[in-house]
């Protein structure tokens, strides 16, 4: 009997729904043939996150006003605009503590795990950690590139030595949105103090 690829695809995909129904991390490894494994016990420290299990919502409606404390006091200890760090929040995860991105990055503020110890982060998906440690890094940002924030906004995107190499806001189209994203967001919420 053959092995037909339309068949397994279906049903990995099938699987993988159901699997996410279940509220289950989801880790994936590719092997040496290039063939994909998902579960959510790894046996081995090949296996990376995939998907990460959300928790139950609670009753709280306003999300976007959830952590305002924790930005409030993130803000405060690093003297950054309040507003600011919301517009970051919303542009980069929309206020999901829980989110990944397709290269890693993680939590509130979207955190790249090459990051965490230096921003001594042990856990992205804590609100508290996530948005104190996003915040320290904004403001070492700015310190780097003497308080310009489209720059230092750039470099949180696409990192500080390429904004080093072009001594502007790069050439990417993701960084050029996300800076103006972030700046539409501040200005908005700055205008409606």
């Amino acid at each position: 009997m053959g092995f037909n690829s339309k068949v397994f695809s279906y049903i990995s995909i099938a699987s993988l729904f159901w699997i996410s129904i279940l509220n289950a991390d989801i880790y994936k490894y590719i092997d040496s043939n290039g063939v994909m494994h998902f579960t959510n016990m790894p046996t081995s420290s090949g296996y990376e996150l995939y998907i990460k299990e959300r928790p139950e919502p609670d009753s709280e409606p306003d999300v976007s006003n959830r952590y305002d404390r924790f930005i409030r006091a993130a803000s405060e200890k690093h003297d950054i605009d309040f507003f600011l760090v919301k517009a970051m929040i919303k542009a980069e995860s929309d206020f999901d503590p829980w989110a990944v991105s397709r290269k890693g990055a993680m939590g509130l503020m979207q955190i790249m795990p090459y990051n965490f110890n230096m921003l001594k982060i042990n856990d992205p998906f804590d609100p508290w950690e996530n948005i104190r440690g996003g915040t320290r890094y904004l403001k070492s940002l700015m310190n780097r590139f003497d308080g310009k924030l489209p720059l230092a906004l750039a470099a949180y995107n696409a990192g500080p030595g390429v904004v080093d190499r072009y001594r502007r806001i790069p050439p990417y189209t993701e960084t050029e949105n996300y800076v103006k994203k972030v700046m539409e967001f501040y200005n908005q919420l700055a205008r409606d103090r």
